[in-house]
């Protein structure tokens, strides 16, 4: 009887860690189709990466720099809904006029560049100074749009997304 106990506690546990070691496989295919978009996203919108350079600095593109500008300002709401979601891909999509396909594209790519500038807090004060050396002031009312967007899609604005829209009207030297 003590054998038979130990042999179904050991195939409990071979179970248990082969069940185990198949879902790190799977959260690890993830993970490389993740970084896949983004480096994807990242070729088709012409991104280059420059050594010793913030990724931020490198951005040549004003949608590129709206669109992240707009990740860092969904990811300010602390538990974002899936309409604010959606709502960013058809902002981008409506005042950039870019088919959907490219909305959602560089809204992966936006949320790469807040995961490089560390916080939510910092991409916008970084991205917004990045965006008006682009291209002056042109980029601010589709911009607006965009955040008007995801504010109507969710319950109004944050604390967060409030000082947000300071730190952007500053970096556009808007009083």
């Amino acid at each position: 009887m003590p054998i038979l106990l130990a042999l179904i506690s050991a195939a409990t546990v071979a179970y248990f860690w082969f069940n185990r070691a198949r879902n790190t496989v799977d959260i690890a295919g993830d993970l490389a189709n993740a970084a896949n978009d983004v480096r994807l996203a990242a070729r088709r919108f012409g991104f280059r990466r420059r050594a010793n350079i913030h990724p931020v600095e490198s951005i040549e593109d004003p949608d590129v720099a709206v669109a992240a500008l707009a990740a860092a300002f969904l990811e300010l709401d602390e538990l974002p809904t899936s309409e604010q979601r959606m709502a960013l891909e058809g902002g981008l999509s409506r005042s950039l006029t870019l088919p959907q396909k490219d909305a959602a594209e560089l809204t992966v790519l936006g949320h790469w560049f807040v995961g490089e500038c560390g916080t939510p807090g910092q991409a916008v004060a970084r991205i917004s100074r990045k965006l008006f050396k682009l291209n002056g002031g042109d980029s601010f009312e589709p911009l607006m749009d965009i955040l008007g967007a995801i504010a109507t899609a969710g319950n109004g604005l944050s604390d967060n997304q409030k000082d947000a829209l300071e730190d952007v009207k500053r970096a556009f030297h808007i009083r």
